[in-house]
Parts: C-alpha cells; sequence; structure tokens
C-alpha cells in the first residue's frame, strides 16, 4: 500500500482550506485518510500552515511520499530538514546535539523572516490607510472651500442689491 502526503480541500466556493493528510493513494482527494495531520489556508497573507511536526517527521520516516504541494509545506515548516538531520544521526555522520542545534538555529532565522513579512505587510496596510485618509481630508477641504466660496457669494448678492436700492432712494430724494 502506497502512502501519500497530500491536501484534501474543504471550505466553500473560492475560500478553500485544506486538511494536510496521510492516505493511502489510491483513495480519493476528499475521500478516506488514515490520519489528519494538519491544516492549509491560503487566503490570508502569509499562509496559514498549522502541522503536528513530530506526526509528519514520522509518517516521512516511515516512508510516506508528500505530493508537491505537501512537500512545499513540509519544506517550508522545516520537517524535510529535521527528516535530512535525523538521517545524518542515524548513520553517525553527526551528533543528535549538533542536529538538534542546527535545525533549531534554522527555526529560529525562519520564524524571524515569517513575521518580518507578516510586520511589513502590517505596516504597508496602515500606511496606505493613513495616505486614503490624507487624500479625503484634502478633498474634504476643498469640497468646503467650494461651498464656503459659494455661500459668500449668495451673501454679497443681497448686500449688492441693498446698497443700489439705497443708492435709487438717495437719488429719487
Amino acid at each position: 500500500m502506497a502512502v501519500k502526503i497530500r491536501l484534501a480541500r474543504r471550505g466553500r466556493k473560492k475560500l478553500a482550506i485544506f486538511d494536510i493528510v496521510v492516505a493511502d493513494a489510491r483513495a480519493p482527494r476528499d475521500g478516506r485518510f488514515i490520519e489528519k495531520i494538519g491544516t492549509y489556508n491560503p487566503n490570508t497573507n502569509p499562509a496559514s500552515i498549522n502541522l503536528n511536526d513530530d506526526k509528519a517527521l514520522q509518517w516521512v520516516l516511515n516512508g510516506a511520499q508528500p505530493t508537491d504541494t505537501a512537500r512545499a509545506i513540509l519544506s517550508y515548516k522545516g520537517v524535510l530538514l529535521k527528516k535530512h538531520l535525523q538521517v545524518g544521526v542515524n548513520k553517525g555522520a553527526i551528533s543528535q546535539e549538533t542536529a538538534d542545534a542546527k535545525f533549531s538555529e534554522w527555526k529560529n532565522v525562519k520564524d524571524s523572516k515569517i513575521s518580518g513579512k507578516a510586520d511589513s505587510l502590517l505596516s504597508k496596510k496602515e500606511a496606505e490607510k493613513a495616505a486614503r485618509l490624507a487624500d479625503e481630508a484634502k478633498v474634504n477641504a476643498a469640497r468646503a472651500e467650494a461651498i464656503a466660496k459659494k455661500n459668500a457669494v449668495v451673501e454679497e448678492a443681497p448686500a449688492a442689491e441693498e446698497a443700489s436700492q439705497e443708492a435709487a432712494e438717495e437719488s429719487a430724494e
């Protein structure tokens, strides 16, 4: 029995959320699976991935073959690096402490990159919001100025009529 780590689609139309599952290769995409090891939501920025790293590593070490997308997700989360380091430990090339140190260093760098991207997206969003508010303030100021000018012209017109009436009354006298 060939075992695959793949995505099973769920969610509504055009807003898909995927389960990361371990399934028999012959089973349907959204059908029967052996175990659910995580979820993947591509609708957020950056994409949300909740993965049980230990279960995923255990399945990969037992021979489960990930699909292309699942492989990218496992690589992103560090499961494939952990497998690589564990194979090195099993062969005696490196010690377990060295492997753990390398993985934790990689994980810290990866987490800082992800948080940096999230922070930059948030600051960009706030800057765009501030720019929109400034543009709206300019439009409102121009609109208020136009209304004030229109009201000033309307107020001057009755004053001019009164002045012309007074002049007419003086000339009549």
